[in-house]
């Protein structure tokens, strides 16, 4: 039994249990680490906030066995039409409906309520991961030893600490875990306001669609958005000189609606005026605290990867925190967690910027700078995922910081389950391995051309022999030779088994 004067022990506590968070202490209940998860909501937020994830979200979901059980809830989209203020077509951004190389689609719309519920109920799986709602955290102390968490329990108003090897800050725009990092943020110079509409369809309206629309329209710039089931959105400039709240008001809401749906089409579920922000924190680390999600980094809408980039920041932690915490890294393995993810996450932010130009028609050349012009055509965008920043990948090594694709192995299964959340060495040849021990001493998953034939396809398309991918499917390094193989294997330190998820 737990003596009261002896506070209790985690190796991480998570301050945030929505879909970053959630996601992270699954990724840790796998490891078999031990997790705090420390909410201040009673329950999961039932309005809708974010609406579209993509492959490599869902490939993290698969990797915590939960994929299945999200699909029910997702539908996938089309894509996003950016159109004229005559209706004409601008860009198309036309998302293809085949799988990936991720092994999923590549746009999926959801309602975050739904997605939430199936991931904090995933962490009823691991045992050594304790959830607790209604606790406040008011306090963070670190030494050199862990980390003084201390909180309010609001049900009660009993004041508890805990002891935490580290802390993550998955508590969203306004972090208090940021605050006691101390970091400023780097304000990329994107704020907007805009009203927010989510509807209930009363009746069919397949007139509306199912692509995203993007109207813009210089008086006053709108987009729409088709949800799961009967919900739709509309996301509509707020002018300068109108009043955040009496334009959210019903009749001014329904008025702004008019040229799309009615009150007979349907009813309001929810009408709010937010500011969208695009502004990174300069320092998601401070000795044992740490950031993820909006806590790290926040960014316009307009290109559907803020929950994104932070089941992304959550797949890059969760490893390192468990090679720390299982002995097999220094604490030094953290340093790379800013240097890779936030030069990822500001190209996308970046991007995100150049389309709200689009749509607010004020930077419109730079906007379509980012598509590909076709003669007497609108100008098609292609997004293509940033790579990794620098410091695990070396930049002179082909893929380096690139995600590895998911391959179908001749058994039917996919690469991701047999490998689980863990390193994997793509080999194009058995034969080449078999004759270095140091493979076997690691302790590392292999899979060879052997498994699959697209495995070696992969490796020859890009002039390589293997390929070293981390446990978030970034490639770690690759070798084009027999002696950068060796190189290779020679780079590789043991860290701890994973299995997948059941």
């Amino acid at each position: 039994m737990q003596d009261k004067s002896t506070p209790e022990e985690f190796d991480v506590v998570i301050v945030g249990r929505g879909p970053v968070g959630a996601t992270l202490a699954n990724l840790l209940g796998l490891c078999g680490v031990r997790t705090l998860v420390l909410e201040r909501e009673a329950r999961t937020y039932h309005l809708p906030r974010a609406v579209h994830f993509d492959d490599e979200c869902m490939r993290v979901f698969q990797t915590i066995g939960l994929a299945d059980a999200i699909l029910p809830h997702v539908i996938l989209s089309p894509g996003m039409l950016f159109l004229d203020a005559e209706g004409r077509m601008l860009l198309d951004w036309s998302r293809p409906q085949t799988l990936t190389p991720m092994g999923w689609h590549l746009s999926y719309r959801f309602h975050q309520p739904d997605l939430e519920d199936v991931l904090i109920g995933g962490l009823s799986r691991w045992p050594h991961v304790t959830l607790r709602n209604r606790c406040d955290v008011f306090a963070l102390d670190q030494d050199d030893h862990g980390v003084r968490v201390r909180y309010e329990d609001l049900s009660n108003g009993q004041l508890t600490e805990v002891r935490a090897g580290y802390v993550i800050g998955c508590d969203g725009a306004r972090s208090l875990v940021r605050r006691f990092i101390g970091s400023g943020m780097d304000d990329l110079g994107f704020h907007e306001r805009w009203l927010v509409i989510d509807v209930l369809l009363k009746r069919e309206r397949n007139d509306l669609g199912d692509y995203s629309l993007q109207h813009c329209d210089p008086r006053r710039p709108a987009t729409y958005v088709r949800g799961t089931g009967t919900r739709r959105r509309w996301e509509i400039t707020v002018l300068p000189d109108e009043d955040s709240h009496e334009v959210a008001q019903p009749a001014k809401v329904w008025d702004l609606l008019s040229r799309w749906i009615t009150p007979d089409d349907a009813e309001i579920e929810r009408a709010a005026v937010y500011t969208f922000h695009s502004v990174i924190a300069q320092q998601w680390r401070n000795g044992r605290l740490l950031l993820a999600g909006d806590s790290a980094h926040q960014t316009p809408p307009f290109l559907g990867q803020g929950m994104c980039a932070g089941i992304r920041d959550a797949a890059n932690l969760a490893w390192k925190l468990d090679a720390i915490v299982q002995g097999d890294a220094g604490s030094e393995l953290l340093d790379t967690y800013q240097s890779e993810r936030l030069p990822h996450v500001r190209e996308f932010i970046e991007l995100a910027i150049r389309l709200g130009g689009v749509i607010n028609t004020k930077a419109i050349e730079a906007g379509l700078a980012a598509g590909e012009v076709r003669e007497n055509a609108p100008v098609k965008l292609e997004v293509k995922k940033p790579l990794l920043g620098p410091r695990l990948a070396p930049r002179d090594q082909p893929l380096a910081g690139d995600l590895a694709p998911q391959f179908e192995l001749r058994d039917g299964s996919r690469s991701d389950d047999r490998v689980g959340y863990d390193r994997v060495l793509f080999a194009a040849n058995a034969a080449a391995l078999a004759s270095r021990p140091a493979l076997a001493q690691a302790g590392l998953r292999i899979l060879t051309g052997g498994d699959a034939d697209a495995i070696g396809d992969w490796l020859h398309q890009h002039g390589i022999i293997a390929a070293l991918v981390r446990p978030d499917r970034y490639v770690r390094g690759t070798a084009r030779n027999e002696a950068e193989l060796d190189q290779l294997i020679a780079a590789i330190t043991p860290l701890t088994h994973v299995p997948s998820a059941a």
